[in-house]
This record gives structure tokens, sequence and C-alpha cells, in this order.
């Protein structure tokens, strides 16, 4: 799934690497769900003074792609090395991050309530990691990212609970206007989407990002900072475009200007809580992701507003 440009950034940004402690990663490990009624799994980085320290720490939930699992960001994504590198050059805080398998949920609840995912994640995964734990429980510690299906995920669950999250990092998010999801149930992900969203149109439209964001109060958008990342080559492009698009809808010359600088690969900062990155491809990177921590949530852990 990596293209070698990805592999070339992450070689140089790993390059002499030497000489910081190293944190602790566990993979698939579970807890009970009853809304579930499953074992969910996750994996979870502890930072290197996690054991000898007394500190709570901030956490970032860190949401897979379809067709992976809990453990693709550690073994193709390279989180635990470049998360080191980063808190020991203090580029970003400590922090714990959480990795969970969401199977093909698309991390939201199912239509028919027989798998309802998103309320397992804050009335169960949270409040578990809370007390399993040394996690702070306030917003501003906490923010969540994905990639794709993922991607989707925290983008749907910064707008659903936007009191939870300080930031929010969609990369290559699945978000999908309503022809494109007529296409997937009709044709491409006809079973998967239909026993999702069902057969109408309503579950679907609770679960729209696009819509969700056209229909809430432009002058009172979340509080959130959100880092949104689409390459030029990626077919999702055009969804995340629009997004964008529904974020910044009062600002027309915005619109055009940042989608031309966008396509040239230029670093674009939106306003105050948003920035707009390109990488060429859809792919694991977890670079992107430390940083938007970087910019946001560090920031205001620290109590400096630095933008």
């Amino acid at each position: 799934m990596k293209s070698k440009f990805y592999l070339y950034l992450i070689l140089c940004f790993l390059f002499n690497m030497a000489g910081y402690s190293q944190s602790t990663v566990f993979e698939s490990l579970s807890f009970e769900s009853n809304k579930l009624g499953r074992k969910v799994s996750y994996s979870i980085y502890l930072p290197s003074d996690y054991n000898t320290s007394k500190r709570n720490y901030p956490v970032l939930y860190l949401l897979h792609g379809y067709t992976d699992n809990e453990t693709n960001w550690i073994q193709m994504g390279q989180m635990k090395t470049i998360a080191d590198r980063a808190i020991a050059n203090e580029e970003a805080v400590p922090m714990i991050i959480v990795m969970p398998d969401a199977w093909d949920t698309w991390y939201i609840n199912q239509y028919d309530g027989k798998a309802p995912y998103e309320d397992m994640f804050f009335e169960e995964l949270i409040p578990y990691m809370e007390k399993t734990y040394r996690i702070r429980s306030n917003k501003e510690s906490r923010a969540v990212a994905g990639l794709s299906m993922g991607g989707y995920g925290s983008f749907l669950y910064s707008l659903h609970h936007p009191e939870m999250f300080c930031a929010c990092a969609p990369l290559s998010a699945a978000v999908f206007d309503d022809t494109v999801m007529e296409a997937r149930k009709n044709r491409s992900h006809k079973d998967l989407f239909n026993r999702l969203f069902g057969p109408e149109d309503e579950h679907w439209q609770q679960n729209n990002v696009m819509k969700i964001l056209s229909d809430w109060d432009q002058n009172d958008l979340p509080k959130i900072r959100y880092y949104i990342d689409c390459g030029d080559d990626d077919g999702l492009l055009d969804g995340n475009m629009q997004v964008q698009k529904e974020l910044y809808s009062d600002t027309k010359e915005f619109v055009v200007d940042s989608a031309r600088l966008l396509r040239q690969g230029k670093l674009i900062d939106v306003r105050r809580h948003t920035r707009f990155v390109h990488f060429p491809k859809h792919s694991h990177n977890y670079v992107e992701i430390v940083y938007m921590y970087q910019g946001s949530t560090t920031n205001i852990l620290d109590g400096k507003e630095r933008v």
C-alpha cells in the first residue's frame, strides 16, 4: 500500500535516530464489550517514561482503515518509531496512543442496532482506557485520527461528539456525497453498506459527514483543530475537497486557492484551527498525525497558543 514516495519520506524522517529511550507497544490486547457481545481487540503505545512516572498522559485514538485491524499502524505505519523520535525531539508531547480494532463497522452504529460500534467506543472503550491506563480525561487532552475508513470515523466522531476532542486528523478520509454512496450501496459495496446503513436513506444521512457539516451553523463550527490530508492521486480526493468546502463555504476565494495549492503539493495553513497538507497517494503514514498533535494538542497542553 505504501508508495515509494512515502517510504522515502519515512526513511528520511527516521535517519540517525539512535540515543533516545524506548517506548512500549502492546499488540492485540482486548476487553469485553457488553454492547457488541464480543471482545474488542486493541493495541496501545505507552511512552518511554510511563513505568517510571506517576503522571497522566494525553491520548490519541488512532483508527485503522477498511480491511485493516488494530495492528496495522504498528506493522505498516511505523508509528512506534516515528512517535518515539518525535517525543524525544520534543516535536510532540509524551502521549498514549490507542489503536482499536473496528473490523468493517465503519465506526458507526449499525442501522438495525446489531453492532453499535460508536456507542461502544464512547461508552465502553474510552472509559476502559481511562480506567486501565493513566490517561487524562479532559477534552483538551484527547485527539482522534485515522486513515480512509478510519479517517471517516475520526471525522464523524469529531462531529457527533465535539465535546470529546480537541484535535482531529482525517487522513484520506472515506467521505462520500450522496451520489457516491448510492453507487457503492448499489454496486461496489452493496452487501456491506446495506448491512451498515440500511436500505433507506435516513441512517446514512445521520452519518453523512458532508450532510452534518452542511447543516451545521457556520458561525458555531466545532471548536476542534482539524488536520486534513488527502493526496492528488487518491480516489478519495474529491470527497475531501467537498468537506473542505463545507467547512469554509463562506470563503470562496480561499476554496479555489487551496485547491490549486493542494495540487501543487504545498502546505496550507487554513484559518486558526485547520491545516490542509498534501502527499501524493493513499497510504499508512504517521508523520502527519505527529505534527497535527504537535500543532494542536501539544500547544494546548503546555498552555501556549502557537499555530
